[in-house]
């Protein structure tokens, strides 16, 4: 398969193609799940041309953990950027934008990991695409013990254009490629649903987004937390409020549409409420 702007680079006395893509992973007391992440990068088919790793001040091993991680894969090719204080995913992530050089943005989350073929297949796509600046595919709870799925042959894609995504996030941070050199950055303010709010701010700005019906990101605990918590629930509901709100205030929302929003977004997370309460009364 031919793939524009790759080269032939020798890893391990293997030949493999390097793409202009830096992937970003944040790294907060992952000690012992962030050699997994890296171990998914490092497979790739198609080889990101850098990876960079922000320890968001952990207080375990995590940081001597990322520069044994490094000997093992590459001085050159891992980037380990320690921060002097504890400042959340998203500003994690904009250190990692900042310090990045190539053309194109993965992020992968230091508990999470990819297919091998992740990186190939939606780099091709977006070259054969210019048009657009960020795209995003399915993703998968998987149990830790279960090799990679198969790819489907057959797989779509569809634009999501504003409406869609205002409705439900369909980027998962995992799974989002995207242009280096956009104006915009996660908001360092937010805990919770700061990459939503990026998705938007690009998509609400007249940026062309597409995702890949294709599964090719895997994560390892419940969307909710292990046990899933109550206060992760109510944080993900307000910080999805937030979002709104925040984008209304930037004149990216009309105040008709933000309202129409919040309500659906309440009755969402009431739906997810009583979910997770049934198994407790039918039991």
């Amino acid at each position: 398969m031919f793939v524009a702007e790759s080269v032939l680079f020798q890893f391990w006395g293997i030949l493999v193609a390097t793409v202009p893509v830096s992937v970003i992973i944040p790294c907060y007391e992952c000690a012992n799940t962030i050699e997994r992440a890296l171990a998914s990068v490092a497979s790739q088919s198609y080889r990101p041309a850098e990876l960079i790793t922000v320890d968001d001040a952990s207080n375990d091993f995590t940081l001597q953990k990322l520069f044994e991680l490094k000997k093992r894969y590459g001085e050159e090719w891992i980037k380990v950027i320690p921060l002097e204080r504890n400042c959340g995913p998203a500003a994690a992530r904009n250190v990692g934008w900042e310090t990045a050089t190539e053309k194109y943005l993965a992020f992968l989350d230091a508990d999470d990991a990819w297919h091998p073929h992740k990186i190939e297949i939606q780099y091709t796509w977006m070259t054969r695409h210019p048009e657009v600046v960020l795209t995003g595919h399915r993703c998968l709870f998987i149990n830790s013990k279960v090799a990679d799925p198969r790819l489907a042959e057959n797989w779509g894609a569809f634009r999501v254009r504003p409406l869609r995504l205002l409705i439900s996030n369909k980027f998962l941070t995992r799974s989002v490629m995207l242009l280096r050199e956009l104006p915009y950055r996660f908001n360092k303010d937010k805990r919770y649903s700061e990459d939503y709010l990026l998705w938007l701010e690009i998509v609400l700005n007249g940026n062309i987004a597409w995702y890949l019906d294709l599964a090719m990101g895997y994560f390892y605990k419940a969307p909710f937390g292990e046990g899933g918590l109550s206060g992760s629930l109510l944080n993900i509901e307000k910080g999805e409020l937030d979002t709104y709100w925040r984008l209304y205030r930037q004149g990216l929302l009309s105040g008709f549409l933000t309202v129409c929003l919040t309500m659906f977004s309440l009755v969402k997370h009431l739906r997810r409420w009583v979910i997770r309460l049934l198994p407790s009364f039918s039991g």
